[in-house]
């Protein structure tokens, strides 16, 4: 018989489990706050609950932990990145970023990814499998155990497309924003994705209050064809389209982003493109000098680049941010500590 993953299951679910194990509906509460509040790293921390109760749940139910494989520590803005190992070997990443306005932990939604976006580490080994509602959130949980300060932004950018996980990337919502848990405001949490039409269009009829960012990098179709492969599937008008119903449907303003890659998208004629693109749109760019990647042979733009494209676009009445860099010297970018770990691996099996 397959167990149940226990911490993927919101409270009602949980009541009905444990009726099914003759247990009394208040039990659930106390459970679902050792897992969600007091974030236990197992069930035998769970005091206040029998024995038995607890033997039960150990033959009954998988319990969700990650083991953490390293930690990097930037020695310029003290960003953390985690590198944790799931259940079945496979490895993920998180990191944790502080802001005066708090703490803010960008996790990952896949293990791996399939998208292809040619500037990124995160797909270079494709896709391995989804992550489960409890794995995602366990990344949050095992960060707030290990530095005793709360989680107070969260954003789904890490590795992965978090549309191409869309049923288990809204249950890890509803869990992390809902009661009796960290309750983080929905407001504080951004969903990135790269432009998956029906996913976005999908999301807006949740009702949720969360931010949508779309990962747009280029200002016209040929641009961005070569920059990702998912352009080729769904042009700028689709997505511009669907950005524009998740805005009608939600009132949530949108981020764009766009990495700056010299010589690629970084022309002043690139940002006017990009102006006449989302004039109309509700939202904000967020400008971002990409993070080469060994892999391939892209170059960061220059700052003399970056401050001309950042200022046509005010000009025009468009909002727009520079990204701060952070732990640029702990292989600060998406995919990038896993790739290197997998590769150390690969080359000790040789």
């Amino acid at each position: 018989m397959e167990k149940t993953d226990i911490k993927s299951l919101t409270l009602p679910e949980l009541k009905d489990l444990l009726h099914e194990m003759g247990e009394k509906p208040f039990r659930a509460g106390q459970l679902y706050q050792w897992m969600h509040e007091k974030l236990a790293a197992s069930f035998d921390e769970m005091t206040n609950l029998s024995k038995e109760l607890r033997e039960k749940l150990k033959e009954n139910c998988t319990y969700t932990t990650l083991r953490t494989v390293c930690v990097k520590i930037s020695k310029i803005d003290d960003t953390r990145k985690y590198l944790f190992e799931l259940n079945d070997g496979n490895v993920i990443e998180s990191v944790l970023m502080r802001y005066k306005h708090g703490n803010s932990v960008c996790i990952s939604s896949q293990v791996g990814c399939r998208m292809g976006c040619r500037f990124c580490a995160s797909t270079l080994d494709g896709l391995e499998r989804n992550l489960t509602p409890s794995e995602m959130l366990e990344q949050i949980y095992r960060i707030q155990r290990d530095t005793g300060e709360r989680v107070s932004n969260v954003v789904v950018m890490g590795s992965g497309e978090p549309m191409d996980n869309y049923d288990n990337l809204i249950r890890f919502i509803r869990l992390l924003s809902g009661e009796g848990g960290l309750s983080i405001s929905q407001r504080n949490i951004t969903v990135s994705t790269c432009g998956i039409v029906p996913g976005i269009r999908k999301l807006a009829e949740e009702k949720l209050q969360i931010t949508l960012a779309l990962s747009l990098h280029a200002p016209n179709d040929e641009v961005r064809r070569e920059l990702m492969p998912i352009a080729r599937r769904y042009s700028l008008d689709e997505v511009m389209d669907a950005c524009r119903y998740y805005f009608e449907k939600t009132g949530r303003r949108l981020t764009f982003e766009y990495s700056l890659v010299q010589g690629v998208n970084d022309n002043l004629d690139e940002a006017r493109a990009l102006v006449r693109l989302i004039k109309d749109q509700h939202g904000h760019v967020n400008l971002i000098p990409v993070n080469p990647i060994k892999e391939r042979d892209y170059v960061r733009s220059g700052r003399q680049a970056i401050e001309a494209f950042k200022n046509l676009l005010e000009k025009s009445g468009i909002n727009v941010t520079v990204r701060r860099e952070m732990g640029k010297d702990i292989d600060g970018a998406c995919g990038q500590l896993r790739k290197s770990f997998i590769d150390d691996e690969r080359k000790e099996g040789e």
